[in-house]
């Protein structure tokens, strides 16, 4: 480490200054490494790789031949990439490609000038992928760098050093931070023009538009957080916690997948291209909205504040079951399915919050959606492909004999099956292959919530009692330092519905016959710890959840009162301010005073500056001033010397020609002489300097 120290510290300076603009680089194009392509980010390593051993080694730059053949290499990986050189994806890959090659022709302070905007717009970028508290805070960071060489290339080489340049450029921030909180707060507020990733094809915990049962081997506990919860009083107990998601109803033998979707919806939970008009036709009313009536709710109601993470889809996901709409941002509108799941008319891509109003005891699916003097029909709850399952539908005719067909009798059969019949709830069921209910109920015996909930609604099927899957999520983790309760990805839950007469639609969670804890006292299968967690937790139990706690109050307030900051804060914010009826035009106006104020500022700011700048050519403007009142008048470039010999050549007497001379030799001195002669730099010396030549008599000027 002292060798590389010293190594460091014998090279020029503008090496130096080279090597920390290529660091800063690195560090701005680093939290992209995750989505670029491979090849992009093995271009700019080695690329800056590459410009840093010339800065050592003092080597000439590449020529223009080698800058092409880069460039050309990077315009076709893009267009192999992304199959065009337009887009986010391609336009944030193209453009980290050629911030790294811009390094290879830094001859002119120009050439730095354009390194610095383009780090200015990746890092921007940035925010396309992640805007989280550690996001932020990266940004922040690089922000300080990229400033920090930008003042660094307007001074002299070699002065002043980059510790002076790095607290410059903290200053500037500093500065504009004022403007910038007033500008985020009043600038208007738009519909993010991006989303999240999509997920990765594996078998990984979290809610999806199709289930299909039997295919994964073990599963990932994702420990992310898909919404926090914030109740009005009393939360409901954590067994009656079910967040209503997507209902599956259709079975192919393998995957379940929802019924026929409403009008602009997909059954992936995506939006097609129709618009919110209202149903065109049977099917589509059948899936938009229950006839009047239809809910039936008792109890007291929950009111609660949702927070939703972005999913890129249409769930709402109340607490089951909300028979109001709920309360979203303006802009926005819900619509509720004929099987009570709420959605929203466009995809969620970015952090939601909505209020809404729920009742855990409901009753629905008595009567039809189009005509109220018909029962319902129930076909499609009862659908099972040919030849799937043989054994679960052998058990399933045996159950009915048994039971005398009654729905209610083979419910509490199917689940005495579970209680007592030797099945275990396991994250690592293996692979089941076609009958994955057959292989459940005879084989394996062991699965997580969805191979149970698929055997459980099969085998009700069998026995002719419809039955249908909820997905959704169950349960939550109330955090005790900001009252949130937190809903992970790893709560995702799959649970039945079956028909009973004079009941309707019924609730069954068949996991929890198999695992109680799961459902009753929020038990969870956890992954195990790793190596330091294990040593935190073995050193200090709890202290790891109590960060954790800590940690994710601190994310909830940053999405709260940052990402989450909408049109409707803004506008609130304007009543504060004395606003009757805030809109667009007002906060055009205010946005206007606010820049012109900050215009205004900037100006006396820069004046000021001109006039306390460089302490030394004030006081020699001054001396010069003096001089030309006694009758030697000098042009404004002459130097100290000059005004020396003008003063050495005037008709003065000598008592006062000396005392100037040497007072101004004396300030030429102070400017331009090194330290080692004497002649000190500091402030205190140059302000002598200045009082001795104000206090220096004059002759009398001479008359006209």
């Amino acid at each position: 480490m002292n060798a590389f120290r010293q190594r460091l510290a014998s090279l020029p300076r503008d090496a130096r200054d080279t090597l920390f603009l290529l660091l800063v680089i690195a560090w701005v194009v680093l939290p992209h490494t995750g989505s670029l392509p491979v090849w992009c980010s093995a271009l700019a390593a080695g690329v800056l790789l590459w410009r840093g051993r010339l800065a050592v080694a003092q080597r000439p730059l590449p020529g223009r031949w080698a800058l092409l053949a880069a460039l050309g290499l990077a315009l076709a990986g893009t267009l192999f990439s992304y199959r065009t050189l337009l887009g986010r994806e391609a336009g944030v890959a193209l453009l980290a490609a050629l911030l790294a090659l811009k390094t290879l022709e830094l001859r002119a302070r120009r050439d730095a000038f354009v390194v610095f905007f383009l780090g200015f717009f990746l890092l921007l970028a940035g925010f396309f992928n992640s805007q989280s508290m550690l996001a932020a805070a990266a940004a922040l960071l690089g922000l300080l760098g990229l400033l920090t060489a930008l003042v660094n290339a307007h001074r002299p080489v070699g002065r002043p050093s980059l510790l002076e340049s790095a607290r410059m450029a903290g200053w500037l921030a500093l500065t504009g931070a004022p403007l910038m909180l007033a500008l985020f707060l009043l600038f208007p507020r738009f519909a993010p023009l991006w989303g999240l990733p999509s997920d990765a094809l594996q078998g990984k915990t979290g809610l999806s538009s199709s289930m299909e049962v039997g295919s994964v081997a073990k599963l990932a506990l994702d420990e992310g957080i898909a919404m926090r919860i914030k109740f009005d009083g009393s939360p409901p107990p954590q067994s009656a916690l079910y967040f209503r998601g997507p209902v599956l109803s259709h079975f192919d033998g393998r995957r379940w997948t929802a019924a026929a979707p409403g009008p602009g919806s997909r059954a992936d939970g995506s939006q097609s291209g129709r618009g919110p008009e209202g149903p065109e036709g049977p099917e589509d009313a059948a899936t938009l909205m229950p006839g009047p009536g239809d809910l039936q709710v008792a109890g007291s109601p929950v009111r609660y504040e949702v927070t939703l993470e972005p999913s890129q889809r249409l769930w709402l996901l109340p607490l089951d079951v909300a028979s109001q709409p709920p309360e979203l941002p303006a802009g926005m509108r819900a619509r509720m399915t004929a099987d009570m799941q709420w959605m929203s008319w466009r995809p969620i891509t970015d952090l939601l919050r909505y209020r809404a109003v729920s009742h855990p005891q409901f009753r629905y699916g008595l009567k039809n959606p189009f005509r109220k003097d018909r029962p319902p029909d129930l076909r499609p709850w009862l659908q099972l492909p040919a030849g799937s399952n043989p054994r679960t539908q052998a058990l399933a005719g045996q159950m009915r004999q048994q039971t005398g067909g009654d729905a209610r009798a083979l419910m509490q059969a199917a689940l005495q099956r579970l209680r007592t019949g030797g099945y275990t709830y396991t994250l690592e069921p293996g692979v089941s292959g076609q009958h994955s209910a057959d292989a459940f109920w005879f084989d394996s015996k062991e699965g997580f919530c969805e191979h149970i909930a698929s055997a459980f609604v099969l085998l009700m099927r069998g026995a002719g009692v419809p039955a249908r899957i909820v997905t959704g999520f169950q349960g939550g983790e109330l955090n005790s330092v900001d009252g949130y309760w937190a809903v992970r990805n790893a709560d995702a839950h799959a649970w039945a519905e079956v028909w009973l007469p004079d009941e309707g639609w019924t609730r069954v969670d068949p996991t929890g016959a198999v695992m109680p804890g799961r459902i009753g006292q929020y038990q969870r299968l956890r992954a195990p710890d790793g190596l330091m967690a294990g040593t935190i937790n073995t050193l200090s139990p709890g202290l790891l959840a109590q960060l954790r706690a800590l940690w994710e109050a601190a994310d909830n307030s940053w999405k709260q009162w940052v990402i989450n900051y909408t049109q409707t804060r803004q506008f609130d914010l304007m009543k504060s301010l004395g606003m009757r009826n805030p809109d667009w035009m007002s906060l055009l106006r205010l946005s206007g005073i606010l820049l012109a104020l900050a215009g205004l500022a900037a100006a006396g700011w820069a004046l000021w500056e001109r006039r306390q700048r460089d302490p030394w050519l004030r006081a020699l403007a001054h001396a010069r001033q003096r001089l030309a009142q006694a009758g030697l008048p000098l042009p404004a470039s002459a130097t100290p010397r000059a005004l020396a010999a003008a003063v050495q050549a005037a008709p003065w007497p000598q008592e006062l020609r000396q005392p100037w001379r040497q007072s101004l030799l004396a300030l030429e001195a102070w400017r331009y002489a090194p330290p080692a002669s004497g002649h000190g730099h500091s402030a205190s010396a140059l302000a002598a300097l200045r009082r001795q030549l104000q206090r220096l008599p004059l002759p009398a000027p001479p008359k006209r």
